[in-house]
C-alpha cells in the first residue's frame, strides 16, 4: 500500500476528504517523527510502539575495498508491532 492507497482508504472509512485524510495522516507521521527526535518512545494500543534504539561502533568492511573499518555509533528508529495487530495478521 502506498501513501496515496493509504489517504484514500482513510478517506474512505472516515467518511472526509483526501484533503483532510491527507492532512491527518501529515500531521500524525510528524507528531510520531518530532517524538522520536526528541528520544519518546511513542505507544499506539492494540498497534505498536516506536522508539529510537542505539546501535554501537562496530567493525565493518567496505565492500569495495575490502578495508577494515570502524563505523560510529547511531540510532535507528524501530517499530514493535502490538498483541492485537499481530493477532490480526495471524488470522
Amino acid at each position: 500500500m502506498t501513501k496515496t492507497e493509504l489517504i484514500s482508504s482513510i478517506s474512505d472509512k472516515a467518511n472526509c476528504t483526501k484533503k483532510d485524510a491527507s492532512a491527518a495522516l501529515e500531521a500524525t507521521l510528524a507528531a510520531i517523527q518530532e517524538a522520536l527526535e526528541n528520544g519518546e518512545k511513542v505507544s499506539i494500543t492494540g498497534f505498536g510502539t516506536f522508539e529510537v534504539r542505539e546501535r554501537g561502533e562496530k567493525k565493518c568492511i567496505n565492500p569495495r575495498t575490502k578495508a577494515e573499518m570502524i563505523c560510529p555509533p547511531s540510532k535507528a528508529p524501530a517499530f514493535k508491532a502490538g498483541r492485537t495487530l499481530k493477532e490480526a495478521v495471524n488470522k
